[in-house]
């Protein structure tokens, strides 16, 4: 019997990702999106889309799911205030993880970032920390901890910054060496067909995946 998958962010660049994988891996037999709005485009036998109130999630919501993939997030400009991004951010992965482990969930994927630090100052790096502290005291089989810097890939939305820092990051990743390597840009791709390898594989423990690791994971494929 194949693991069954409920997929939090498919409609974001690295949730996008995860599930194009999953969509043609064979370990996997069922596949739930939990969506704000339904993917039109997407269509598969195995995939069931659910659409969702984030601030009214249920248990049923998460009914049979052996691995919850959270790749949800927003930036800081997007949400227009600190409250605002750590309810999207912290507070919505918090109830994703608490439901689905009462839904009987193995496993939990999260995506979060390079840097990530409860204790950090800046105040972005410090809520990952949180999230990751919080969903690590849940009792998870296996919590598979993504920690990315900057994601290469085509997004709907644009971001200057980002459009900017990939054309210069191909010769500053080859500036990033020994303890840097960890901040080098990486496509999104890579990371979606990581987090799916790591669930894939069904190993007991919390682990942490940067630069390196998300790689070779996704080259195990």
């Amino acid at each position: 019997m194949g693991k069954t998958a409920i997929l939090l962010g498919a409609s974001g660049l690295v949730g996008g990702y995860c599930l194009q994988t999953l969509l043609v891996d064979p370990a996997c037999e069922r596949i739930t999106l939990l969506t704000r709005r339904e993917l039109v485009a997407v269509r598969h036998p195995c995939l069931v889309q659910r659409v969702v109130n984030f601030d009214a999630l249920t248990l049923a919501d998460f009914a049979s799911g052996e691995v919850v993939y959270c790749a949800l997030g927003t930036t800081m400009r997007k949400a227009g205030s600190k409250e605002a991004f750590r309810h999207v951010d912290v507070e919505y992965p918090l109830v994703a993880a608490r439901l689905g482990r009462q839904a009987g969930a193995r496993q939990f994927v999260l995506v979060s970032s390079v840097g990530a630090n409860a204790a950090a100052k800046n105040f972005y790096l410090r809520t990952k920390g949180e999230i990751e502290q919080d969903i690590g005291r849940m009792g998870f089989d296996g919590f598979h901890i993504f920690r990315p810097s900057l994601l290469l890939g085509k997004r709907e939305e644009f971001r200057m910054g980002e459009r900017l820092a990939m054309i210069f990051m191909p010769v500053l990743n080859m500036a990033m060496v020994g303890g840097l390597r960890r901040y080098r840009a990486i496509p999104a791709a890579m990371v979606g067909r990581a987090m799916v390898a790591a669930a894939r594989d069904s190993k007991d423990g919390t682990f942490v995946y940067e630069y390196d690791a998300i790689r070779k994971l996704a080259g195990s494929r």
